[in-house]
């Protein structure tokens, strides 16, 4: 039972893979997940997360989740040097949180602080590389939780996830609530709610900007819609072109689809996506597609998929790195 959490690195000059370095301060027999990971500059963080321990059941004969609990640490990694740190943790626990990085700056949002904790939490902070530390933000006006944390138009966006408005005698939120959004002015140092901005009630999978526009592809419970939207700041519209039957090589096509994140690199959208293979022995198919959103045709591109033994699971969106020119 193959419990470790370590870094890979995809380099798209030669379609390759490779395992970067294991992740430190993990308990033996533990895993860490729902996680953030970001980079500023050369160095890769990973913040916050579950920490939980798994052990076989007897009874029922499969692995079970126990001793869970949510930290607030913070470990850098520097590629150059491939050395870890500890940095200083948060002000509060958290797991499936919103995180960004807005002009070298750390900012993370919502999420949960406890296993008991159902409803998630409103509480927002910034971390500055450059002085070591951690500064309390105004609370969102929304309790939030598996909500999307990105950078657009200079503001830091917190987006969709499971919402509702902080002390709400509701259990069940409206759809408003989770379809909004809340942008946060790092000037006037408040919290500015935009509603409709996802427009679903299920927390949308991953979304990123290029050039002004913001892409999404999928939801939490569905990692692949098929085809590819662009939000131009009013509403969500399919991209031309974007449709999976345009790929050369399928998404669908390698077995069940595990995982999927999306990192953009220019004008293109890297979709790194794993499906587990049919056989004895457990393995995981990687496959990389590229969508270039600048293009009017043929805008994908798909590389030749990498076989990799054991099952991988995703315990956070990917980021990018570029050390000189090379990514």
């Amino acid at each position: 039972m193959n419990l470790s959490n370590w870094i890979e690195c995809y380099d798209p000059a030669y379609n390759s893979w490779t395992q970067v370095s294991s992740i430190p301060y993990i308990p033996p027999n533990h895993a860490l997940k729902d996680f953030a990971m970001v980079s500023v500059g050369g160095s890769v963080y990973i913040i916050g997360g579950r920490l939980l321990h798994k052990q076989k059941c007897q009874v029922a004969n499969a692995n079970v989740e126990v001793g869970v609990e949510v930290v607030s640490s913070v470990l850098r990694y520097d590629v150059q040097s491939q050395q870890w740190a500890r940095c200083a943790p948060m002000g509060i626990p958290r797991y499936d949180f919103a995180c960004t990085v807005c002009e070298n700056k750390i900012y993370v949002a919502g999420g949960k602080s406890s296993v008991a904790c159902v409803r998630g939490i409103s509480s927002a902070e910034m971390y500055d590389p450059s002085l070591g530390e951690w500064t309390p933000l105004p609370n969102m006006r929304t309790l939030r939780h598996k909500c999307v944390g990105l950078t657009w138009h200079g503001k830091i966006l917190v987006v969709g996830g499971f919402a509702v408005i902080e002390n709400s005698d509701r259990t069940l939120p409206f759809m408003v609530e989770r379809s909004s959004a809340e942008a946060y002015d790092a000037e006037a140092k408040r919290w500015e709610m935009k509603s409709g901005m996802w427009q679903l009630d299920v927390p949308p999978n991953q979304i990123v900007a290029v050039n002004g526009r913001l892409f999404s592809s999928g939801d939490c419970l569905m990692l692949w819609k098929g085809h590819i939207e662009s939000y131009d700041g009013n509403i969500w519209n399919e991209v031309d072109g974007s449709h999976l039957q345009n790929l050369t090589s399928p998404m669908n096509s390698n077995g069940p689809l595990i995982y999927l994140t999306v990192a953009p690199i220019g004008t293109h959208l890297f979709f790194l996506a794993g499906y587990r293979t049919d056989g004895e022995l457990s393995r995981t198919m990687s496959v990389v597609h590229i969508f270039d959103t600048s293009a009017n045709r043929d805008a994908w591109r798909s590389f030749e998929p990498t076989e990799m033994e054991g099952d991988k699971v995703l315990c956070s969106h990917c980021c990018v790195v570029q050390l000189s020119s090379n990514t």
